[in-house]
């Protein structure tokens, strides 16, 4: 099959997507509006991008009307934002977050989810969450116009929240984690089946190799070409 997503309909570009690109893992966004209204919104289009600076980005469609949604609207008003990891456990509280509230209604209260003060930003952190990302607005890149169109948002990680539950010699344990991923249409997954592979040592090997031949190469060139057109050195 082969599909051409330029002449398909938004919302079955969409469902192809969700669908293939899998599993995503949940950006479980708090945020807070510049009247001080609370919310709780989550986010399977969600990445981490680098380690300097330490930022992630979460892409949050514009609505079926087309407009963006209060998560949006208020990373606009207020710049900062906390990126709450969802473990199986809370995978029932996080669903009900989806839901489609009227703006100023606070998911933290209307489902009685506990939040926690943050430590760097004004939103709080789902109290209960294993892993938490305080973050400071980096940018936001608008993709597309209407309804499904993104914003793509960057942040700048300020400072983490690890629940030591889910630790083992200081590093976090996928085991203890528990965290659940997203796929296509109402389908989730576990992440508790896990496998190690080694990376292959011939490939940094390779790597490295070449770069030595690269710069022999070159120093060779230097010598036998750059270095005669300089001629003699003058003797005083």
């Amino acid at each position: 099959m082969v599909l051409d997503l330029e002449t398909l309909p938004v919302r079955d570009v969409y469902q192809w997507m969700v669908c293939a690109i899998t599993p995503r893992p949940i950006a479980w966004v708090s945020t807070i509006s510049a009247a001080g209204q609370t919310n709780l919104a989550p986010f399977s289009f969600f990445q981490g991008v680098c380690a300097n600076p330490p930022t992630l980005l979460f892409v949050g469609a514009n609505d079926c009307t087309g407009n963006p949604k209060n998560t949006i609207i208020n990373v606009r008003e207020v710049s900062e934002f906390v990126v709450n990891i969802v473990p199986d456990a809370m995978r029932d509280l996080m669903n009900q977050t989806a839901s489609s509230l009227p703006r100023g209604e606070s998911e933290f209260e209307r489902f009685g989810i506990a939040a926690a003060p943050s430590g760097k930003v004004r939103p709080p952190r789902v109290a209960a969450a294993p892993v938490s990302f305080e973050c400071r607005l980096d940018r936001i890149i608008q993709i597309g116009d209407g309804p499904l169109a993104g914003n793509a948002v960057f942040g700048r990680i300020l400072l983490a929240y690890v629940n030591e539950t889910v630790l083992t010699d200081g590093r976090i344990d996928p085991h203890k984690l528990d965290a659940i991923g997203r796929l296509g249409g109402d389908f989730y997954t576990h992440t508790r089946e896990v496998f190690a592979m080694d990376r292959p040592a011939w490939s940094l090997l390779t790597s490295f190799g070449s770069r030595c031949v690269a710069s022999f190469g070159l120093f060779c060139w230097a010598i036998t070409t750059v270095r005669p057109s300089l001629g003699e050195p003058a003797r005083g």
